[in-house]
């Protein structure tokens, strides 16, 4: 299964960004793909920014992620 994590643009040199997944996560990310600027958040899967989205969409997305990992622990530690 494929699957997108939104994030945080907090820093931009060239086509390569930094990333702000939160929890202290943080990753180069290229921003090729995209016209995204600092403060913009981004889908990235497999390192790439593959669309621009607007924050609330965004913090949708990954407290929906977390509800699911949640969820998961719950049932007895299966995966996703």
């Amino acid at each position: 299964m494929c699957y997108a994590i939104p994030g945080k643009v907090v820093e931009i040199r060239g086509d390569i960004g930094v990333v702000d997944f939160g929890n202290g996560v943080r990753r180069e990310v290229i921003l090729a793909m995209v016209d995204a600027k600092v403060g913009d958040y981004v889908l990235v899967h497999a390192g790439y920014a593959i669309r621009v989205l607007d924050e609330r969409s965004a913090l949708e997305m990954l407290q929906a992620i977390e509800e699911a990992i949640s969820l998961a622990g719950e049932e007895g530690g299966q995966s996703l």
